[in-house]
């Protein structure tokens, strides 16, 4: 009989050696259960190969091949990947629902000798799991939200924050994206779902009892959208704003942007885009930088002209409770540490807190 968990809390403490994922390598690239490996009874083109069967031919014809693929691969991976293994390990087995292709591996792990079981549900009992904490019911956790100006180091500081024992929530670095136009990174962004899986992994790992620290954003970081319960307390959130002077923020995009800022031909493309917002005037203005290579010119005047007018826009918007305001005057590693300690001991007494 399959496992069925009916919470998050109950499945990422499942206890067996290994997750095992045996879909098909692109429906694993979407998302997966966290820490799970890959090992595919079907691949992308036999699995659509057997679809095809299934619908156009019959459905017993789509079931004797895919036993035979499934049963040929499944031998592979007993040959190849599991060849290590001695008779103790338990793995845990999943699919899409928890029908034939995790039922036909188990099966067979479990002729061998090893104490394999299946998840009820598969990846899609996962998902309904994830969609229940994310969208259907308020978010557990009380967030505190670190605000302040584009430049005053809010990732970093969060970083630093996690360091002193507080409790952080990195939503750039679990979108993999900084939270602006300029902000992609090197690695492409998670898909929708694996982002979600690692919000609900990270947030799995916070105690709901202590405070979260978590940047100010909008609701969308590059193209992953915030789930509804964690924007919701995120838009009502406490915040704790920065106050960094201009000459000190610019230093410090053009130290943490240096990749993007050194990318002319990529700068010029994506500010272009900004024309209709800014004006050509403005927008040529920081084209004439970019091909001064004055990055310091550039990253100033991004946030005179651009950054800081949206901030004060969605700052006229909102109406959260503003915990403190502090002053921050540089952003090197001195003037971090210190911030750090100033938000460390305001975070610690928030109601409820436990001392750090």
């Amino acid at each position: 009989m399959a496992l069925a968990f009916d919470n998050l809390t109950d499945l990422f403490a499942h206890g067996f050696d290994t997750v095992i994922d045996v879909r098909s390598p692109a429906e694993f690239a979407e998302d997966h259960l966290p820490g799970a490996i890959n090992l595919p009874v079907l691949n992308d083109a036999e699995r659509a190969e057997v679809g095809t069967i299934y619908k156009q031919q019959s459905p017993f014809l789509a079931r004797k091949l895919g036993a035979a693929l499934v049963f040929r691969n499944a031998a592979h991976h007993v040959e190849t990947a599991l060849r290590g293994y001695d008779g103790g390990w338990r793995p845990l087995v999943y699919c899409w629902r928890g029908g034939q292709r995790s039922g036909s591996f188990t099966w067979m792990l479990r002729e061998i000798g090893w104490r394999a079981e299946v998840i009820d549900g598969g990846y899609r009992g996962y998902r309904r799991l994830v969609n229940a904490a994310l969208y259907d019911v308020p978010l557990a956790h009380r967030l505190i939200a670190l605000d302040g100006y584009t430049g005053t180091a809010k990732t970093e500081l969060l970083q630093r924050l996690r360091g002193r024992g507080v409790q952080v929530l990195d939503l750039e670095g679990l979108a993999t994206h900084r939270g602006s136009l300029l902000g992609r990174m090197a690695r492409p962004q998670p898909s929708q779902k694996a982002f979600e899986t690692a919000l609900a992994r990270a947030l799995h790992g916070l105690d709901p009892s202590r405070p979260v620290v978590i940047e100010a954003e909008s609701s969308k970081i590059g193209e992953r959208i915030l789930p509804p319960s964690l924007w919701a307390a995120l838009r009502h959130a406490p915040r704790l704003t920065l106050s960094v002077p201009l000459a000190a923020r610019s230093a410090y995009l053009v130290r943490a942007y240096d990749d993007i800022l050194s990318d002319g031909a990529r700068m010029m493309e994506l500010l272009g885009l900004l024309r209709a917002f800014r004006g050509n005037a403005v927008v040529d203005g920081w084209f004439d930088l970019i091909r001064a290579g004055d990055k310091r010119g550039l990253t100033r005047a991004l946030m005179e002209q651009h950054y800081d007018p949206a901030y004060d826009k969605s700052r006229r918007r909102g109406s959260a409770l503003v915990l403190a305001e502090l002053e921050v005057e540089t952003l090197d590693d001195a003037g971090l540490d210190h911030a750090a300690a100033e938000i460390a001991v305001l975070v610690e007494a928030q109601p409820g807190a436990s001392p750090i």
